[in-house]
């Protein structure tokens, strides 16, 4: 039977206890089961999932049984813990430690016990043998409350997108792989940064590669949400396009980048000011092109004489003479015209 209890502590703060059933097998199946949950009560907002702040605590039940048994053993309860990795290894240690106390003959207590992270183990707090011991006893001044299953309906109905929700319509939508949409939709206020990005670019792979390397790199580095990124998402999804459409290179692309960090003005706007606009009439490209088989006379003669790796480099030469703004294509174009010109 499914039931819903609230709490309301002294001060008459709601306090929400999800208990699972016994259906973990391990440290890590609770680290995976933590992580959802507390990305679904983010995205409801039903709170901000801090742990160090105590918005949100865990405590985990433990019990082992021989293969093959189904009757449960007798449990230990780990109290309070504030990481899900510690919850883990306090999993991982405590089912160790009841193994190895039952083959050695020994009986495993009910009791509670508090992980130390520090030394990798679970102390005991208090023992409980008996169901009494817990001294629960409903408050005589809180009135029960029934709640109506048409209103129940009705929240349900406007409840957001829920994460699995997100990811799949991010795929769908877009057209980006399955760990692209796991990546951007860690939070909903990243997923909505995303989707107005790839709007605004017009291509969501192209975005996505965007987000998870270069804003996520800033981010990581710098300790900053999404909120506080510099570069929203409307300057963001200018510049994505412009790569999008050809119109600069992903090399100019990422000069931008660090240029729209810490000034305000869009990528249109950069390009002109910091003569960062692409070089692709023709004439030019043929110019740079002499000049960069002039430069490197040897390679050069290589790609004539049919060393085809060698041409990559004189590539590479003409996009460095050129700050990046030669159209890679043309500008290989242009040289493979001046080399079987001479």
């Amino acid at each position: 039977m499914t039931t819903t209890l609230v709490d309301l502590n002294r001060s008459g703060v709601p306090l929400i206890e999800i208990v699972s059933e016994p259906e973990l097998r391990s440290g890590a199946e609770a680290y995976d089961y933590l992580t959802r949950l507390k990305q679904i009560l983010m995205y409801l907002d039903v709170c901000d999932g801090n742990m160090e702040e105590g918005s949100l605590r865990c405590d985990a039940n433990v019990s082992v049984r021989p293969r093959g048994s189904t009757a449960f053993g007798t449990k230990t309860e780990i109290k309070n813990m504030n990481s899900f990795r510690n919850v883990e290894r306090a999993i991982a240690f405590e089912t160790a430690r009841q193994i190895s106390t039952l083959e050695s003959g020994g009986r495993v207590v009910q009791e509670t016990l508090l992980w130390n992270a520090d030394k990798g183990t679970a102390e005991p707090m208090r023992s409980k043998e008996e169901a009494h011991d817990y001294r629960y006893f409903p408050e005589p001044d809180l009135l029960p409350l029934d709640l109506e299953p048409r209103w129940v309906e009705s929240v349900r109905s406007d409840l957001p997108e829920l994460p699995h929700q997100v990811r799949d319509r991010l795929a769908r939508e877009f057209g980006i792989p399955e760990y692209d949409a796991e990546v951007l939709t860690e939070t909903r206020s990243l997923a909505l940064y995303y989707e107005e990005v790839a709007r605004r670019a017009g291509n969501g792979k192209l975005a996505s590669n965007w987000i998870m390397t270069e804003v996520n790199g800033v981010r990581n580095k710098q300790g900053q949400s999404i909120e506080e990124f510099p570069i929203r998402p409307d300057r963001l999804g200018a510049l994505v396009k412009m790569i999008a459409e050809d119109r600069i290179s992903g090399k100019i692309g990422k000069q931008l980048f660090e240029l729209m960090l810490s000034r305000p003005e869009g990528a249109e706007e950069l390009v002109k000011s910091q003569g960062l606009l692409p070089i692709d009439d023709d004439a030019t490209l043929r110019a740079l092109a002499r000049e960069v088989i002039a430069a490197n006379p040897g390679p050069a003669a290589e790609v004539r004489a049919g060393k085809e790796r060698t041409f990559a480099f004189l590539v590479g030469q003409a996009m460095k003479q050129s700050r990046g703004r030669a159209h890679p294509e043309k500008i290989q174009m242009a040289l493979r015209q001046e080399l079987e010109a001479k």
